[in-house]
């Protein structure tokens, strides 16, 4: 027998070995599911598996859904579905996608079909502008096009690589962005310098470019770190932008005498009126960077 035999056979084997071990794990897990539990570690077992196979059936039906609908869609829609999958990420965003999708619940990512005559507005940023996508949609409904960017933006390193994406090539007539809470342990130069050069390169598109800066995080949750941090990284976007000559809308000084009343308990993250707080500050700056109508 010759190497490449030799090669193929061991192949072989292991493809075999594997599913043998397959159909082994796979009977001992129907096995415990259908055998009547006599300890209380047995009945948890048993119950993490239902839940698992109850989750797995789950997000297989709601995947064959969202598949449907998506084939029915225009092809302008069905690009702008293919970039969410290969940019939402598995985990967290696009099962959430999907899953609203399926349940016909509106979301930020959801495509945009522009109203001829209006002016258009890109949103860049984390999931805090996520959550404020649709408040600042309804406020410029009937005046202008809102579209956000296909991810959480995260933090300026991503920025730097997807922003040729996120821009795609079209003509946008105001684009806010933020970058802060995902980089709020980076080196002070090194966040100036990427948060620099997506403000260089956002300023050749020829829109008006705002930057929205980063609400504060809670100081009673250790995991965000000291709301010092966001204090800093404003007060150098602010000294970027002013570099650069980009505006900045100040939605940290209005929110944070407001943070008990608008921001989830030990989160960044806000509650739906804050949500709709931030949305108005914004909207209201994308309005007067509006081109004037003639």
């Amino acid at each position: 027998m010759n190497s490449k035999q030799n090669k193929a056979l061991r192949v072989v084997l292991a493809a075999v070995f594997f599913a043998g071990t397959l159909c082994a794990q796979t009977k001992d897990a129907g096995s415990l599911l259908t055998k009547e539990p006599t300890t209380a570690e047995e009945a948890k077992k048993q119950e993490e598996l239902k839940q698992a196979q109850l989750k797995t059936e789950t997000e297989r039906k709601i995947d064959e859904a969202y598949q449907a609908l998506v084939a029915a869609c225009s092809p302008e829609q069905q690009a702008w579905e293919k970039t969410l999958q290969e940019n939402l990420g598995n985990s967290f965003y696009l099962p959430r996608y999907k899953a609203g999708r399926v349940k016909g619940v509106r979301q930020s990512w959801d495509y945009v079909k522009d109203k001829p005559g209006l002016p258009r507005v890109l949103l860049i940023g984390d999931s805090i502008s996520d959550c404020y996508t649709i408040p600042v949609q309804d406020e410029l409904a009937g005046i202008a096009n809102v579209h956000r960017a296909p991810e959480n933006c995260g933090p300026t390193g991503n920025g730097l690589k997807k922003l040729t994406l996120w821009l795609r090539d079209e003509k946008w007539d105001v684009i806010t962005f933020n970058f802060g809470i995902h980089d709020r342990n980076a080196p002070t130069a090194d966040y100036e310098a990427r948060l620099t050069q997506i403000a260089e390169r956002l300023r050749t598109t020829g829109a008006v470019v705002l930057f929205v800066n980063t609400t504060p995080i809670p100081g009673d949750t250790p995991k965000y770190g000291s709301p010092e941090l966001i204090v800093q990284k404003n007060e150098s976007a602010r000294k970027v932008m002013a570099a650069v000559g980009i505006p900045v809308v100040d939605v940290y000084s209005v929110v944070l005498p407001k943070l008990a009343e608008l921001q989830n308990p030990k989160d960044v993250h806000f509650k739906g009126e804050g949500s709709r707080f931030i949305g108005k500050i914004v909207a209201d700056a994308i309005k007067s960077a509006l081109p004037k109508k003639k």
